[in-house]
């Protein structure tokens, strides 16, 4: 027999969980939300937030090494670690305090420990203490455990010398050389923030581009201003072994950049950023009548119900794309479910994708390459941002505004940004993609002048040879009509 009784349990109080949970509350259900480290999950402790906050200095850095250009002269740059991880955790508890503080205000109880199903209504709960709890879900049990980073077995993790993106945001010593295995998302950010506190960085990818699956010509703009960066970048080459010896890692790697040629050098630390694995270690599925596919996720409908009815799963555990702002609105839409709202359903036109380098690349929509595969005939429109008043006075004039639509209907399909505050730029893409604009309604819509937004406007008036501030590339001729022909 349980020991608590409540509408709902969530297991997860990261940012899908405690949407959830927050959610439920206002809509007047009894929750225990459990989760066995803190409230915030990954995004807020180890993930989104300490990361954007490491990111943060090191934009203040590069401003500061570059203020000699705007007539400031600044001597003296320093960095003190401890402070830097201090302001990094200061903002990581101020957010963490801020979820408990919405779940006391909505009637959500939080529970630390590990969570197990002991049947499809029930969940044990193992305190840290080792203790144990039963909670009896009278009507849903949600799923939100989020995922975790890939460890490669070959290179044996110690969180000090080989290490992953948790270790990382740790900030307990700044490598002089560093190792980044991964040009992923991941990857680049951790890049970015050591490269901006001093360490010589590395980073070594085994496809073909960074960010794979993004627009070519963006990864390859973002992959020119990091290289100018000093950030060394070897594409299709892989990483054989890595092997710690003393107080130094060596790493053994051919490919691409090496000739074919095995290649060894020794760093101070080395970041495994291959990837993320889904979290479901400990759930006790099985007692649920629930299964997970063959890489450990678990399927949902759009209404985020799994297999077993009164059981519903949200975030990283059912699959890509693993971002937090899918989650949290995964979260809302299945407590609206639970609810009783049977129009609600999670349906997007398309989820935004946000990497926080220096400048940020954001990206929403199809890539023109995906545009093509899919059948369309795409019209593009481009603005550079050396071309932007706004990114001028900013002396931020890396980067580059892209869309692509239809040539036939005119439809926005994906937007492409690589620039300071992309990631707020995006949002004008997601917007437009959701009400169906087309290229033609953002180029009339006026936008604020000087500002970084006015470039997309820009962008699409280039689409149709209508920018004012660039020279409009040539029309593509039109192809003569055939002989005999109807015209």
């Amino acid at each position: 027999m349980a020991d608590q009784q409540v509408d709902v349990i969530v297991i997860g109080a990261g940012p899908g969980g405690y949407h959830a949970a927050i959610r439920l509350g206002q809509l007047g259900k009894s929750v225990v939300c459990i989760d066995r480290d803190e409230a915030g999950g990954v995004c807020l402790n180890w993930g989104c937030i300490p990361t954007k906050a490491l990111l943060h200095v090191g934009e203040v850095t590069r401003q500061i090494n570059h203020a000699g250009a705007l007539g400031l002269k600044v001597a003296g740059l320093d960095f003190d670690r401890e402070a830097i991880a201090k302001f990094k955790t200061s903002v990581v508890n101020a957010n963490v305090s801020g979820v408990k503080t919405l779940f006391k205000a909505n009637n959500v109880t939080f529970a630390y420990g590990q969570g197990s199903f002991k049947g499809a209504k029930e969940i044990e709960l193992q305190g840290k203490d080792g203790s144990k709890t039963t909670y009896a879900a009278k009507e849903a049990i949600v799923i939100a455990t989020g995922s975790a980073p890939i460890d490669v077995k070959a290179w044996p993790h110690d969180g000090k010398f080989i290490i992953n993106s948790d270790d990382a945001v740790k900030l307990e010593r700044i490598p002089k050389n560093l190792l980044v295995i991964g040009c992923g998302v991941i990857g680049l950010e951790f890049a970015t923030v050591y490269n901006r506190l001093g360490a010589k960085v590395l980073v070594i990818e085994a496809l073909p581009q960074i960010l794979t699956g993004t627009d070519i010509e963006i990864s390859k703009t973002l992959q020119r201003i990091l290289t100018k960066q000093n950030v060394e970048i070897m594409l299709n080459t892989k990483v054989s072994d890595v092997v710690k010896e003393g107080e130094r890692v060596k790493a053994t790697f051919s490919g691409d950049s090496t000739k074919g040629k095995p290649e060894t050098r020794e760093f101070d630390m080395v970041l495994v950023a291959v990837g993320r694995r889904p979290v479901a270690d400990g759930l006790n599925l099985e007692a649920a009548g629930l299964k997970t596919d063959e890489r450990g996720f678990i399927a949902v409908d759009p209404q985020l119900r799994t297999s077993v009815p009164g059981i519903f799963a949200i975030g990283d555990v059912t699959g890509a794309p693993l971002l937090a702002h899918r989650a949290m609105k995964q979260g809302v839409v299945a407590a609206e479910v639970i609810s009783g709202d049977r129009s609600a359903a999670f349906d997007p036109v398309a989820v935004p994708n946000c990497v926080y380098t220096d400048p940020e690349v954001a990206t929403v929509g199809l890539s023109e390459e995906e545009a093509k595969a899919a059948g369309h005939e795409v019209r593009i429109g481009k603005f550079p941002l050396a071309a932007s008043g706004r990114a001028r006075t900013m002396n931020e004039t890396d980067g580059l505004i892209k869309l692509v639509g239809d040539a036939k209907s005119d439809l926005l399909l994906g937007m492409h940004i690589v620039s300071p505050q992309a990631e707020s730029l995006i949002g004008e893409g997601v917007i437009a993609l959701e009400m169906g604009a087309t290229l033609e309604d953002i180029g009339l819509s006026i936008h604020p002048h000087p500002t970084l937004t006015e470039s997309i406007m820009d962008a699409a008036e280039a689409a149709h040879g209508k920018a004012i501030h660039i020279v409009n590339p040539k029309p593509r001729p039109t192809p003569p009509t055939p002989a005999g022909a109807a015209h």
